[in-house]
Parts: C-alpha cells; sequence; structure tokens
C-alpha cells in the first residue's frame, strides 16, 4: 500500500532529475518531491527494510540530491576549460598591455646591442678584453652555459628561474608596476649586452642561433606576465567605475590564472633549451622549432583566446571559487 500510494511522486521524482532545465515551478516541485523521498526513505528503512525497495528508493534520492544541490565538474573537465577558455581568454584580453612591453623591450634589446657592438669604449666599460674573450670565443661561457649539466636537471633549473622571473613581474606588479619595468629593464640589459660583446666578436649569429629556439617562447611568456603585473599596477591607480577592492579582488584571480598558464609555457620553454637548443641539430632546423612552437602559441591565444573572450570569458576564476561579492553604491 505504501509503494502504490507514492509511485506517482517517486516517477515525478526522477523524472524532474533527468532534466537537464526546470522551470521555477518544476525546481519548486523538485526540491519538495526530494524531500518527501528522504522522508520515505527514512520510514522504510526503520520500518519495513525491504532490500530491492530500499536500493531503488536510496538511487532515486541520491538522484535528486544531485539535481538539488548540483554535481561537482569532474576534475579533468575543469582542466579542458582552463586551458580552452580561461588562460588563452586571459592572455588574450590583457594582449593591450604585453604587446608594448614586448615591443619596447626587444627595442631596447636591438638598441643595447648595436651600440655596445659598435663601441669599443663601451665593451671595455663592461667587461676586461679577458672577460670578453671568455664570454664570446668558441665553446665560452655564452655556449657552454646551455650544456652546462644534465638536459633533466638543466630544464629544471631553467624552468623553476623562468617561472621566478614570471612570478615577480605578475605579483610584485600591485607596487605600481615598479618592480615589473625594473624586471623588463634587467631582461633587456643581459640580452642586448650579450648580443652586442657576441656580434662585435663576430659570432652574433651563434648567439642568435642558442637565443631563438627558447627564446621566441620564454621571451613571449615573459612579456605576458610583465603586461598582466602592469596591468595589475594600473588598477592599484586607476580601477575604473569598480571600487579598488573588486578592481584588485578581479584582476587578481586574473593574475592566479596567468600564472598557473604560464608555469606551464615556461615548462615548454625550458624542456627546448635543455633538449633542442644544445643539440648538434643544423641551426636552421632548431630555430625552425623554436618558430613552430611560438606560432602555434600564438595561434592558440589569438584563436582560441579571441572566441572566448567575445563568449564572455573574462579570464577569472569559476565563480564558485571566486565566493560572492558584497553590493556596491552605483
Amino acid at each position: 500500500m505504501f509503494v502504490a500510494a507514492h509511485r506517482a511522486e517517486w516517477t515525478r521524482l526522477g523524472e524532474l532529475a533527468g532534466r537537464r532545465r526546470l522551470t521555477g515551478a518544476e525546481a519548486d516541485e523538485l526540491v519538495m518531491l526530494y524531500q518527501r523521498a528522504a522522508t520515505h526513505l527514512s520510514m522504510i528503512r526503520s520500518t519495513a527494510p525491504d532490500p530491492a525497495l530500499l536500493a531503488r528508493l536510496s538511487a532515486l534520492v541520491a538522484r535528486g540530491r544531485s539535481a538539488v544541490a548540483g554535481s561537482h565538474s569532474p576534475a579533468w573537465r575543469e582542466v579542458a576549460l582552463f586551458f580552452t577558455r580561461r588562460f588563452p581568454a586571459a592572455v588574450y584580453l590583457s594582449r593591450r598591455w604585453w604587446i608594448p612591453a614586448a615591443l619596447l623591450s626587444l627595442a631596447v634589446m636591438a638598441v643595447l646591442g648595436v651600440w655596445i657592438a659598435g663601441d669599443p669604449q663601451v665593451r671595455a666599460s663592461i667587461v676586461s678584453p679577458d672577460e670578453v674573450k671568455a664570454l664570446t670565443a668558441p665553446g665560452g661561457q655564452f655556449e657552454s652555459y646551455y650544456s652546462s649539466g644534465p638536459a633533466a636537471s638543466f630544464a629544471a633549473k631553467v624552468w623553476t628561474n623562468n617561472a621566478w622571473v614570471a612570478a615577480t613581474c605578475l605579483f610584485l606588479g600591485i607596487a605600481l608596476g615598479l618592480p615589473v619595468i625594473s624586471a623588463l629593464w634587467l631582461n633587456s640589459l643581459n640580452v642586448g649586452v650579450a648580443l652586442g660583446l657576441m656580434t662585435a666578436a663576430g659570432r652574433g649569429d651563434v648567439l642568435l642561433g642558442l637565443l631563438l629556439p627558447h627564446g621566441l617562447l620564454e621571451l613571449t611568456a615573459v612579456f605576458i606576465a610583465a603586461g598582466t603585473g602592469l596591468k595589475l599596477g594600473w588598477t592599484v591607480i586607476d580601477p575604473g567605475r569598480r571600487s579598488r577592492s573588486k578592481a584588485l579582488a578581479e584582476q587578481g584571480r586574473s593574475v592566479v590564472v596567468m600564472a598557473l598558464g604560464l608555469a606551464c609555457v615556461l615548462l615548454v620553454s625550458g624542456v627546448i633549451e635543455a633538449f633542442v637548443t644544445p643539440s648538434g641539430w643544423p641551426t636552421w632546423l632548431r630555430i625552425g622549432i623554436g618558430a613552430v612552437v611560438e606560432l602555434l602559441f600564438l595561434t592558440y591565444v589569438f584563436t582560441l583566446g579571441r572566441r572566448a573572450a567575445r563568449e564572455g570569458e573574462v579570464g577569472d576564476v569559476d565563480a564558485r571559487t571566486a565566493g560572492d561579492a558584497l553590493p556596491e553604491a552605483a
């Protein structure tokens, strides 16, 4: 009698729990039927523990609970969403910051390289002739650096160092962007000095053959980190129409998304630096590998990232993770 009296309710609960979308009235009905079915399950367990009925009703209540409370997304789905939407969208939306940072940094590297290569007095003020020879000679420090240890450990060392530089640009950008500017300057200075010294020694092509395979992707990641850090610093100065705390919270969460994604990008560049750069392969092949990887990354950003941004993705963490925001006065 009990089963016959409530069979229609249980059938209706199963029907509603299986739907992907519900109206407001159906959602209220689902909650009511779930609560009643849970009560029925408790009653049956205590009075007439029929195994078949218990199993059936337990499964129904579990389905109802999942429909009412919502189910957690599988971890693989969150990872897929991160790499196909959140990260590329974050990179794409910050392009107005990292592209100018990249162009300016590359210009500084080029100017420094030409200046140092063309002025012996400048070179003499940087390092002594003996040190120049030790740095630029065949098998010198610039070349031997890339084979200074086992490839796997070298890749880990490079990845850690580059990730630290990127993290500095990302998270210290909140100090009005000043640490980011300093990091970009030091990076441009180091590359410019190396390029100038090697070019003056007639070995600029060797240096480019060593830098470009991994440097294209590596520098892109550093520039993206720097641009994001500068954007964070500017948010401190000008939060726009949002309150400063809300603007910083949103941009800070985007920084976390960027940090996770760039760690993976830098891992790829570290592997290239450890296994491709010091290899005995022809220079054109090593540079070609770096160029292809760079092109794939930029295509990834400007296709998936642009598409996700146009669909409303802002590069923020999931709304459930971000939490609720306090109301603000208009």
